[in-house]
Parts: structure tokens; sequence; C-alpha cells
């Protein structure tokens, strides 16, 4: 017997066995703090609005102002406190009654497991919300994921939306690089594992490049992460919402771009020229040619959160569409550039 490689191979078998415990206590210990960190985020930051709950969802809400009704649905990765951060909120508040949600999973709302959240399930979510809440025929400004979760509610309860104010929106399936990087947080146990230990720390590292991506050209406004909340935006939670409805995007859009034809109501589309999270001519330009009548207006030296540039004309879609009749235009209006 050799037993200089018998000794060799204990203090190998010895060495992996103590890496092993090193690296699952290290782990154990990233998810007590990330975890620690979630809660905090949360006290820090309490709910702006009020909450209704939904089929055992509970919805968190910001309704602001009187008069023509108006609602607002944000992308991924951000809040509902981004119409806050961009002033549209208070803006449309003015002079509309105005009802902002998180999403599921986005900032106090809940996203329980017990069901699918892609954009059509969303969609009749916020549609009970709004009943249970009196709010009828509302002008509806989605933001990026936001669209899609309002084309479903146009196209699935077309008589209780007034018109659709599209901004930076995904509307066609083509292949997304993020969906495929974030699909595994998206996963049961293994993406559990992943939002309280790899992704939370590579999220926190990625996050201003991210930010920087979405507003490019544009610089990233001073109140934005600050309004947000750096933490909030981090929580196990909100990383999985992220990720599913990353994985969700191209199946949803396959599905909803089939029955775009159905849309009679007034749609305005609003994007960023210089947009680096969705390119405009594949999804704004190629809806608009297909909805004869819709308005394009794309707006220059402007990236992906056009909502926070571009106001005057969100509002004033907004306001066209509240007092436009019922039989929408024939005629294709210019597209401006």
């Amino acid at each position: 017997m050799n037993i200089s490689r018998l000794g060799k191979k204990s203090f190998a078998s010895s060495r992996a066995g103590a890496l092993t415990v090193a690296a699952a206590a290290g782990a154990a210990a990233t998810a007590v703090w990330v975890e620690v960190r979630a809660r905090r985020a949360e006290r820090e930051n309490p709910p702006e609005g009020d909450f209704i709950d939904i089929d055992g969802v509970r919805v968190h809400y910001v309704l602001r102002g009187e008069g023509p009704p108006v609602v607002l649905l944000h992308g991924n990765n951000v809040t509902q406190a981004d119409f806050s951060a961009s002033g549209l909120l208070d803006r449309l508040a003015k002079t509309h009654q105005v009802i902002a949600f998180d999403r599921p999973g986005y900032g106090h709302s809940a996203r329980p497991r017990d069901r699918l959240w892609h954009p059509t399930a969303q969609a009749a979510l916020f549609h009970t919300a709004l009943a249970r809440l009196g709010i009828e025929q509302p002008v509806i400004f989605g933001h990026s994921m936001g669209t899609m979760v309002a084309l479903a509610m146009a196209l699935d309860f077309p008589a209780d939306v007034r018109g659709l104010v599209l901004a930076g929106g995904y509307y066609y399936p083509s292949l997304r690089v993020d969906a495929l990087l974030t699909a595994p947080v998206a996963l049961p146990v293994l993406g559990d594992a992943m939002r309280y230990t790899v992704t939370a720390l590579s999220a926190r590292a990625m996050l201003d490049g991210l930010v920087k991506g979405m507003f490019a050209p544009k610089e990233v406004p001073v109140n934005f992460l600050p309004t947000l909340s750096r933490e909030m935006l981090l929580r196990p939670v909100q990383l999985r919402a992220n990720a599913e409805d990353a994985a969700f995007m191209i199946p949803a859009a396959r599905t909803l771009c089939s029955r775009y034809g159905e849309l009679k109501l007034p749609v305005t589309l609003i994007a960023g020229a210089d947009d680096l999270v969705v390119d405009v001519k594949a999804h704004s330009t190629r809806l608009h040619s297909e909805l004869p009548h819709s308005e394009l207006q794309v707006v220059p030296e402007t990236g992906h959160m056009v909502h926070h540039i571009a106001q005057d004309a969100i509002v004033a879609a907004i306001d066209k569409a509240l007092t436009a009749s019922d039989a929408p235009p024939v005629s294709q209006p210019q597209q401006s550039e």
C-alpha cells in the first residue's frame, strides 16, 4: 500500500470538504444579509398609497387627483414610484384622477406563486381592482413591460378601456438576451437560492449600469434612485418578478400580437429614438403600421425612459384619448420624428 498516496487523497478530500462547508456558510451568511436589507428597505420605504385584496393578492396603489381617470403601469426593474420620480404622477393629478399600481412582486404588491403572472393575468388583476375601486373606462398609460399589460387589458376588456398611451413598448416576439440570462432566477428552488446569494450580489454590482442604459443618451436624474430606493429594487421578491416577467415577454408578445387587429380604441405610441432596451423600428414603428388609427411619436435624443422626457406628448395623448369619440379616426396620423 502506498501510504504517501493515501495521505494525499485524504488531505485533498479534507480540503474539499472544508471548502464546501466554507461555501455553504458564506452562502447562508449572504442570505441572512440579503433578508435583513430587504426588511430594512421595506421599513424605511413604507407604502405611499393604499392596498386592495384581489383574489388573495395584496395590491398596492397610489390614487391621486380628481377628473378623468388615468391608470399608470410601470415597467420591469422599477416600481410605481418611477412615476413620482419622473413627475408624471404629480402633473397628471392636477387635472385627472390618477391611479398608479405596483405590479405583482414590485414595490409593495404581493406576487403569490399560485399562478403564472404573465401580462394577461396581471391585466385581469388590475381590471378587477379598477372595478372594485369604481374607476370606469380609464385611459391606460403603460411603459415598457407595462405596455404588454395595458394591451392585454384593452384586448380582454375592450369596453372598459378608453384608450392606450404606450411608451417604450415591446410588442413582437424577438430574441431577448436579458430573458435568457435571468431565466434561472425565475425557477423555484434554484432561483430562490440565487436570489439570496449570487444574483443578490451581481444585481447590486450591475444596477448603476442598468439604470444608465435605460436613460441613455440622457443622464440619470439625480432623484431617480433615491426616490425608488436602491434596496427596494434589489429585494429577492422583486428580482423574482423581474426574472419571471422577462421570461414571459417572448411568449406573451407572440400571443398578443396575433390579436392587435382587434384594437379599435385610440392608441398612441411614444418611443425614444435612441432606446437601447427595445428596438423602436421592430416594435413601435411596426405596431403603428398595423394599427391604422394609431399615432406614433419618436422622440429624438431620448432613450427607454421616454416618460421622463416627453411628458407634454404623453399628457396630450391621454387627453386626446379621453375626449375621443367612440369611433376612432380612420385616417393615418402623421408620424413625428
